[in-house]
């Protein structure tokens, strides 16, 4: 028994090493943050001249918002082509890397995590934005406080482009079963453990919790105190939140972690299937399931919620993620570049964005309103979807990739049970500060 827990430690932290939020190397520039003017090689103003820029993405054909972006941008701006280098998605970091270190001629880059920007600037690839964000009169403020994410040292490196954060995934027939209302908009975590409690047997769960580490310790950071980065408290935030966990483990509200990681059960085959009350997801899962029940591969009758909050914290306070896009210091047509950006994280790309049930950074009323009233959506969606604040998930500093490994192994030593929490949480403290500290 001993070996099979062990094997399934080893299957959970490869597993759970993906984040909500699906680039090293290289010589700094003397000046990461010196303006394009000061940029010999990145000053050259847009003009009527024929221009082809180069835009890196992953996963281009499957996610359609990008291609009808790039063929909106290039009908207002015929002199612009854009040439997008689609990478797949599960080596994109990885390449993007290798291209931006051996002086890659990209114009454009879309940055598939986010965390990784730090370590971008950090290096001189990424063009400062702020005069140019002034002289086109962009308000910050429009983007959620998440535009605040990509600025450094008061330089903005990279504007934000889409947003995905938790919400609860709900089956309404087994409620129905139970005679239960509904989750509400305005509810706790303790509300959500006895509610499942309650939602479990005749053969269902009350709820699924994914085996990645921020599905436990996520809903410690809802409040906007707390980040992964936190070692100083002793990761003692962390504890209601793993003792909720382990309760609902031990009271089979919720699959056995260990079950989950041995036999790779993800949470996408695991709501579908219908024996699953409610799952704490992000948002990119609902359009997830309209292609799942259109394609008859499920007919669970669902409906979504605004995720519990902490007692004490204001309802609609989530977590979720950014997806950033930046203009590559060595570009040799950064005004043009800059063109794309502004567009990408514009109203009209919101809409565009929208209508295709992905959430842009600019996720006003009006966005949500439209992603809520796509063909498919459960009713109340557009209520359930507002939030008021969102804390990334992994906050955008060095090292955060390390630390967030790091808690992944702890994560699952605790849910095996080969760790209780206090000696977890004491040696997340201790390494992530010889990470970060070291």
């Amino acid at each position: 028994m001993k070996l099979k827990r062990f094997a399934a430690l080893g299957l959970c932290a490869l597993m759970a090493a993906t984040a909500l939020t699906a680039c090293g190397g290289g010589t700094p520039a003397s000046d990461p943050a010196a303006p394009a003017s000061d940029n010999p090689a990145s000053s050259q103003a847009a003009s009527d001249e024929p221009i082809t820029l180069k835009l890196s993405t992953w996963d281009y054909a499957s996610v359609p918002y990008v291609p009808e972006l790039v063929k909106n941008f290039e009908a207002s701006h015929p002199n612009i082509k854009i040439d997008v280098i689609d990478i797949p998605a599960a080596d994109y970091t990885t390449k993007l890397t290798t291209m931006l270190n051996g002086g890659s001629e990209l114009d454009v880059i879309l940055i598939k995590d986010a965390d990784t920007s730090r370590s971008l600037a950090d290096k001189g690839q990424l063009l400062t934005l702020n005069d140019r964000i002034e002289a086109d009169k962009i308000d910050l403020a429009d983007f959620n406080g998440l535009a605040e994410n990509f600025n450094y040292d008061n330089k903005q490196f990279a504007m934000p482009f889409r947003t995905d954060y938790y919400v609860m995934y709900y089956n309404k027939d087994i409620f129905d079963a139970k005679n239960m209302p509904y989750p509400s908009n305005d509810w706790t975590w303790a509300d959500f453990e006895k509610m499942a409690k309650e939602l479990t047997g005749d053969g269902n769960y009350g709820a699924f919790l994914h085996t990645w580490q921020g599905c436990v310790g996520n809903w410690a950071m809802q409040d906007g105190k707390h980040t992964i980065m936190d070692y100083e408290t002793g990761y003692d935030f962390y504890k209601p939140y793993y003792e909720m966990a382990l309760r609902m483990q031990k009271d089979k509200t919720i699959p056995d972690y260990g079950d989950l990681c041995a036999a790779k059960i993800h949470y996408s085959g695991a709501f579908p299937q219908g024996n699953v009350a409610m799952m704490p997801m992000g948002t990119w899962f609902m359009v997830n399931m309209i292609d799942k029940i259109n394609k008859g591969e499920t007919n669970v009758n669902w409906g979504v919620a605004t995720l519990p909050h902490p007692e004490g914290v204001e309802a609609g306070y989530v977590v979720g993620a950014a997806t950033p896009i930046a203009v590559n210091n060595a570009s040799k047509h950064a005004d043009a570049a800059w063109e794309v950006v502004k567009y990408f994280t514009s109203e009209e790309a919101a809409s565009v964005m929208a209508a295709s049930g992905q959430f842009p950074a600019r996720a006003d009323d009006a966005a949500i309103q439209k992603v809520a009233t796509m063909e498919g959506m459960p009713e109340g969606a557009a209520e359930a979807l507002k939030v008021k604040h969102i804390s990334l998930d992994r906050p955008i500093v060095p090292k955060v990739a390390d630390v967030n490994q790091m808690l992944t192994e702890q994560h699952s030593m605790i849910m095996l049970g080969q760790s209780t929490i206090d000696e977890a949480l004491a040696e997340m403290a201790k390494q992530a500060k010889d990470i970060i500290e070291g």
